[in-house]
């Protein structure tokens, strides 16, 4: 059975995020306020740790797919990774993160990147850890073809992957067998982590599905 699309949102418009990391920006030249990390830093230290612990090499080459701030790749930095590559399809928020790591980790990279639109090869390399934690979301908000957008995503992260390379990615609007559905042509499952649950009307559900993929 098909998923149904998710109800369009301003969450997943161009427009939206660039207002939002222009406020950040400004919060942050003003008194060093980093921004707002996407589903709170419990969700994200999870996965973190969940890579740390992987035992893939610290100088695997890692690409976080809609960076925002940075907060992963920063994370990341401080425990020995050293190939770190952040991409967002809004400059502000390439800007933000710029600021954020240029001091303690002037060696992670940032690049204006539209997973939609822009061609993988001009990322110059394959990644053996692709993350994502909100971007497949937005673009199931995006008003304009979530579908067609959500299925080059899926196929741009196949290309951008690395042969046993690991895909990670955290959804708040999918469950973990939607996302394990929707990515089931080009992926398979490794692992579910484990995530906060919540029991409502005699079923448990999770906040947010965090779901680990190698590619076929």
């Amino acid at each position: 059975m098909e998923d149904t699309e998710l109800d369009s949102s301003e969450l997943g418009t161009h427009s939206y995020w660039q207002k939002a990391y222009t406020k950040e920006i400004a919060n942050f030249d003003d008194h060093g306020d980093t921004g707002d990390v996407w589903f709170g830093e419990d969700s994200a230290d999870r996965v973190i740790n969940w890579i740390c612990d992987s035992g893939i090499e610290k100088d695997t080459a890692i690409i976080d797919l809609g960076c925002g701030n940075g907060y992963t790749l920063t994370e990341l930095a401080k425990e020995g990774f050293t190939n770190l590559l952040g991409v967002d399809y809004c400059v502000e928020a390439i800007t933000l993160a710029e600021k954020v790591s240029k001091t303690e980790f002037p060696f992670i990279d940032y690049k204006l990147f539209d997973i939609t639109k822009t061609t993988v090869s001009s990322l110059g390399k394959k990644f053996g850890l692709v993350h994502d934690k909100g971007t497949y979301d937005a673009i199931s908000l995006n008003p304009d073809n979530a579908k067609e957008h959500r299925q080059k995503y899926i196929q741009q992260v196949a290309d951008m992957l690395s042969e046993q390379g690991l895909f990670v990615i955290t959804s708040c609007n999918w469950t973990e067998e939607e996302i394990m559905n929707h990515f089931s042509e080009k992926f398979i499952l490794k692992k579910v982590l484990p995530t906060p649950q919540f029991k409502f009307g005699g079923k448990v559900g999770s906040v947010v599905s965090s779901v680990v993929f190698v590619k076929k």
